[in-house]
């Protein structure tokens, strides 16, 4: 499994909320690397009908917007020819900023690390307006009843800073030291708690959460931010590299691109069973489960996780910045940043730097 300093990967699921949002196990799977991704037309050219897009995981309910708007021909009807390709074992991120793909699939925390470390993206479409983020325990450990009894018990992680940082704050908070051991996760997190190889880790509600209630094992999971972890940390959607931005024609297509894929999430909220049947149906070779894919859509239509207030019927696209910035900044506190020489960065990334809301506010026009 890929790990970067900057993300982590699962190879079960969307991914959990182990702050990466790419997989080396999907590349292996598609049967296709990161060459062979960049293979056919010149990512750096001006071009405004033509769209690659790179995911950051295997497909899910994460991606359902994107396959919709294929599907229903609302990029075709945009004007755009729009590529989708599997993640790569590089990852969305480094893959977007090597010019292999136009756009990718990641996350505002994600961008912080890479930025931090010289490299230059952006994000210019939001999905998450709440955090899925969870940390779960099985719920047969009747040991383990706030996330102060995480102290001195095995974490199944993947070494992420970022993740550290959290899983340390929640204990504290609760009255803990945060003081855990570490086990590497396998292909299976669940396989790795049934096991006993590790006592807690984290998931995410809209996938593996609904996965648990149809399959089990049950689990207990608390939320982070009702344990002293400020902001949203799954601000997640569309980057692009800030230079591919220069050229006239990309940011054409990529206004296409941008609003019809808001187009395709606000059909499938409209329409959630649908939406997952498009997406089964469109992903073929993930073989992902029907019901898991419906449940998975209730789940995010029940909760509101695209939302910015409750009973809106359509997504803002946007990024609240506060909850960026104060999440931000709270993992800079905790030493999360490092720059391209490993120092510490001499101030916290800024979500302004990171985010541009043109995009969307145009779209919504539309």
């Amino acid at each position: 499994m890929r790990e970067s300093k900057a993300s982590m990967d699962r190879a079960k699921g969307p991914r959990g909320p182990v702050f990466r949002l790419t997989a080396l196990a999907s590349a292996t799977v598609m049967g296709l690397s990161l060459a062979g991704c960049g293979a056919g037309r010149n990512a750096e050219a001006d071009d405004d009908s033509h769209i690659s897009f790179m995911l950051d995981w295997t497909p899910n309910t994460n991606h359902v917007g994107i396959y919709t708007a294929r599907h229903l021909g609302y990029f075709k009807e945009a004007g755009v020819e729009v590529r989708i390709l599997p993640t790569a074992q590089a990852g969305a991120e480094t893959s977007v900023q090597n010019k292999v793909a136009d756009v990718g699939f990641s996350k505002l925390s994600n961008l912080a690390t890479f930025n931090s470390q010289g490299s230059s993206l952006k994000q210019v479409f939001n999905l998450g307006q709440h955090s899925v983020a969870r940390w779960c325990s099985l719920a047969s450990r009747t040991d383990i009843q706030t996330p102060r009894d995480f102290d001195g018990k095995t974490f199944v992680s993947f070494g992420s800073a970022e993740q550290t940082a959290v899983v340390k704050q929640m204990i504290r908070y609760a009255g803990g030291r945060g003081d855990f051991k570490r086990v590497t996760s396998g292909t299976n997190t669940f396989a790795t708690l049934t096991s006993g190889k590790g006592d807690f880790a984290g998931f995410y509600a809209n996938w593996e959460g609904v996965e648990s209630q149809l399959k089990g094992p049950a689990l207990h999971c608390f939320t982070q931010s009702e344990w002293g972890v400020p902001g949203n940390p799954d601000q997640l959607g569309f980057v692009v590299r800030s230079s591919w931005l220069d050229q006239p024609g990309h940011r054409k297509a990529l206004q296409k691109f941008v609003t019809a894929s808001m187009k395709g999430y606000n059909y499938a909220l409209a329409h959630p069973d649908e939406a997952a049947r498009i997406l089964v149906q469109e992903t073929k070779g993930s073989n992902i489960d029907p019901e898991l894919a419906r449940k998975s859509m209730e789940s995010i239509v029940k909760e509101g996780y695209w939302l910015e207030q409750p009973g809106q019927k359509a997504i803002s696209g946007m990024i609240d910045m506060n909850d960026a910035q104060s999440y931000l900044d709270f993992q800079f506190k905790a030493g999360t940043y490092k720059d391209a020489r490993r120092g510490n960065p001499r101030k916290a990334p800024q979500a302004a730097d990171l985010w541009t809301d043109r995009f969307v506010k145009e779209a919504a026009k539309q």
